[in-house]
């Protein structure tokens, strides 16, 4: 075999792209997966996840030098000297907000499979045909029952704790024991059933944490650290799990500093037949050639590497024949809740640092429940006692604050929203030709923002927060609404919908494109609708099920 001739090219290492080497290796293909950022070694290169806060210079936190060099990361928690080594320089590698998006990129092997905040729910009927139903966008392809056993074949390999609800609006999985709830959890979440009649629940967060010791893998220790690597490998990473896997077929091969400019495409087989890289560090070109190209770069730049290819066939870039490459970006929106202070706890605590909250599934436009939107929203929250940095008002200084600090605060609790996005045609990304990154690149402009369905359901995410925490007792409720940022839910989808028709979508029912049938797309771009559950979980089961497709297409000679 030809130095730069695989069986396979995947494109990116996150979520998506290490199961596509993982599935595509085990497969028995010769496989090389391109990153565009450094490589980072599973535990070796983990600065972090040992240090206490006073082991930083800043205590963890962020200077006025990191907010001026980062000024998009500055807009929210991700900006500070804990890692900043795993966010994007935005210097080299800047954007154009015609309208404000924040946009938190991960530019290394692994990418944001190190910092993701690991939260895995299964989608239902529900979401699959919300589209349909509603009328709006385009229909998906598929159904729950279509990628319902790429569910299992994912939760089994990744490890995802959880409990067993019986939920038709949250289908249940294949769970390692859940994290336990804390005593006021339990109490409260008691206490929602029985007020709402069991049509509402608060159950414990379903999470790619492992609980007990899984391939090679060891349990969580409740540090709560996870963003920094675990050097347990106690959440679901590349490093931790798909990367070893892959690796160890012998069929892998990983090339980092590799950033993937253009897909090359054959005019005359209607194929894909490579891709041309242009390497990050000494600037040179080289083209690497495969029978079968997965495009897992995440969903906004998957979009940017169609836009780029092909341009000579197709204005828009491959993919864009049915005009909707590069539209429909969604997200979730949040940063909407309410909190408050629960009573009678005072003799209760708590042991270790849980990397969990629990979870308030869906309850809105369900079961004869009728909103003035469409959609719905989760929410995720947690109660926990105040720490030594509470503010006690009525302590000055010297021991009497001391001594008050060294015990525990009082237990509160919150609940945050996360709320669906419309696919709407207009919210989109283009190429800007003028403004180019560090390599000469073009760079993408954003014209996105949240309209008047998602600005209803906020009120509702608010209102009805409080109102649920004053029916069960809580104390003090307050309600919030920080200012959101499209795409600080860290959850972009759609530029590269599936579809039903090559007329209205970039991807067919098993990820392909349209355009040419040996690339798959297979992150968050190919999603048609947003649902209001993470996604993360989703992107590992239709990969798994677009490889094993790819790979018996490949077999029968239709790729």
């Amino acid at each position: 075999m030809a130095e730069n001739v695989y069986d396979a090219i995947v494109i990116g290492s996150g979520i998506s792209g290490g199961w596509a080497a993982k599935e595509l290796t085990e497969k028995g293909l010769k496989t090389i997966m391109l990153e565009r950022g450094r490589n980072i070694e599973h535990i070796k290169d983990y600065e972090s996840p040992n240090k206490n806060p006073w082991d930083f210079p800043h205590r963890g936190g962020r200077t006025q030098k990191m907010i001026e060099d980062y000024p998009v990361l500055k807009r929210d928690y991700p900006l500070n000297e804990t890692n900043l080594n795993y966010w994007v320089n935005e210097k080299e590698s800047p954007y154009v907000e015609i309208k404000r998006f924040d946009w938190y990129r991960g530019y290394h092997v692994g990418g944001r499979s190190l910092m993701w905040g690991r939260q895995s729910y299964r989608w239902s009927d529900l979401d699959f045909e919300a589209n349909l139903k509603d009328g709006i966008a385009v229909d998906w392809p598929i159904r729950y029952k279509d990628i319902d056993p790429w569910y299992s074949y994912a939760e089994k390999f990744a490890g995802i704790s959880g409990n067993r609800d019986g939920l038709a609006v949250l289908p249940d999985g294949e769970f390692m024991p859940p994290m336990e709830m804390n005593v006021v959890e339990k109490d409260v979440a008691a206490r929602i059933k029985q007020h709402f009649g069991g049509k509402r629940h608060f159950i414990i967060g379903r999470t790619a944490n492992i609980t007990v010791p899984h391939n090679g893998r060891v349990n969580c220790q409740y540090q709560n650290k996870c963003w920094l690597g675990c050097n347990f490998g106690a959440y679901f990473s590349t490093q931790s799990a798909t990367l070893p896997a892959a690796a160890k077929t012998g069929n892998l091969t990983v090339r980092p500093w590799s950033i993937v400019t253009k897909i090359i495409y054959d005019k005359d087989t209607k194929k894909a037949k490579g891709v041309e890289v242009l390497d990050a560090q000494n600037n040179q070109t080289y083209e690497y050639f495969a029978k079968i190209i997965f495009v897992n770069a995440s969903a906004l730049n998957s979009a940017w590497i169609l836009m780029n290819s092909a341009t000579d066939v197709w204005e828009g870039g491959l993919g864009s024949s049915s005009g909707e490459l590069g539209h429909n970006v969604m997200d979730h929106h949040l940063g909407v809740g309410a909190s408050g202070r629960v009573e009678g706890y005072e003799d209760k605590y708590y042991f270790g640092r849980r990397a969990n909250g629990l979870y308030i599934p869906r309850f809105q436009n369900v079961d004869g429940d009728k909103r003035d939107y469409l959609r719905g929203f989760g929410y995720q929250g947690a109660a926990s006692r105040q720490g030594w940095s509470r503010n006690v008002a009525e302590m000055s200084i010297g021991a009497e604050l001391k001594e008050e600090l060294c015990e525990p605060g009082s237990w509160t609790i919150g609940f945050g929203g996360f709320g669906e996005i419309l696919p709407y045609h207009e919210n989109k990304i283009t190429l800007d030709k003028e403004k180019k990154d560090k390599w000469g690149l073009p760079v993408l402009a954003f014209d996105v923002e949240i309209k008047e369905n998602e600005i209803k359901m906020r009120k509702d995410m608010a209102e009805e927060a409080k109102a649920m925490l004053e029916a069960v007792g809580v104390k003090d409720v307050f309600t919030y609404d920080r200012e959101y940022g499209f795409g600080q839910g860290i959850h972009e989808m759609g530029t590269a919908r599936m579809g039903r028709d090559p007329k209205t979508s970039v991807l067919n029912a098993n990820n392909q494109v349209w355009d040419a049938p040996n690339v798959f797309v297979t992150d968050g771009a190919c999603m048609t609708s947003a649902a209001c559950v993470n996604p993360s979980l989703t992107y590992m089961a239709l990969t798994a099920r677009a490889a094993d497709f790819a790979v018996k297409e490949l077999k029968k000679g239709n790729i």
